[in-house]
């Protein structure tokens, strides 16, 4: 394809600001589960149980 580019020209610069994937994985674990916990406790008081 283009073998006469350097490769830092063929690949998009990364954002040094943007969390890694790892990073953002976990914080959508930690949020489902807090979500979870808030919204079963709201659920909780609605209820009465």
């Amino acid at each position: 394809m283009n073998d006469y580019l350097p490769k830092d020209e063929l690949e998009p610069e990364k954002d040094p600001k943007r969390p890694s994937n790892m990073r953002l994985g976990i914080w959508l674990v930690v949020g489902a589960i807090g979500l979870y916990l808030v919204v079963s406790g709201i659920w909780g008081l609605v209820t009465g149980g």
